[in-house]
């Protein structure tokens, strides 16, 4: 059973108890722990999706769980550099400026 302080449950466990659950259990508990990629691999695949598709609320936390799981913040840069090109300069505009605010609140 996930506790209090799962991402989960940090994030949607007080309105949806159901949809945290799901979130620790299944999303992390078992997609993110499958064999067929490495962590690493997963931030890079998750951050690109979320950029392309303008996931702006859901960034922040998978570029901290990115850089937790190897992915330095000039990979990252790099990334939404290169996706600039595929998903559009507004989206890679936005990520730039939440990698920003990530370097930010690390200081």
């Amino acid at each position: 059973m996930p506790t209090s302080t799962s991402p989960g449950q940090q994030a949607f466990g007080d309105i949806a108890p159901k949809f945290a659950q799901l979130t620790d259990e299944v999303l992390f508990g078992d997609i993110w722990q499958r064999p067929g990629l490495a962590p690493r691999e997963r931030s890079i695949a998750t951050v690109a999706a979320l950029i392309a598709l303008n996931r702006t609320e859901q960034l922040p936390f998978h570029l901290k769980r990115a850089q937790d799981n190897g992915v330095s913040r000039d990979e990252l840069a790099e990334l939404i550099t290169h996706l600039a090109f595929y998903a559009g300069w507004p989206v890679a505009a936005s990520a730039i400026t939440a990698l920003r605010a990530l370097d930010t609140a690390k200081e």
